[in-house]
């Protein structure tokens, strides 16, 4: 794993998005964002972009890059970002050190 500010990108992680950009014929950076919102408080905001913008930490790891904005970060300090994939489906996760506690679904957590 590669870390900026202390936020790493996995193997499996930069897997996906290596194979994302080549699907694509182009660059895809995954953007990773803290919002308020969901039963406890935070939640996390995942998209799929072309480019980063101004006030983004560059995480990368194996050629593959993620993004994470400067009001998140403090939020996702320590974090791992990761993939899985198991027979319900796959996706990005959050391995976040600082969350507390989540709800029951899993999409939202508090700090």
């Amino acid at each position: 794993m590669s870390t900026s500010h202390s936020i790493s990108l996995s193997a499996a992680a930069a897997r996906h998005i290596n194979a994302l950009s080549a699907e694509a014929g182009r660059e895809i950076l995954l953007r990773v964002a803290v919002e308020g919102g969901g039963c406890s408080g935070f939640q996390y905001q995942l998209d799929l972009v072309d480019a980063a913008e101004d006030g983004d930490s560059v995480i990368g790891y194996n050629g593959a890059r993620a993004l994470v904005d400067d009001v998140s970060a403090p939020l996702l300090s320590g974090s791992i970002i990761d993939y899985v994939e198991e027979l319900v489906g796959s996706q990005f996760k959050i391995l976040n050190p600082n969350a507390k506690s989540s709800c029951g679904c899993g999409v939202s957590f508090s700090i």
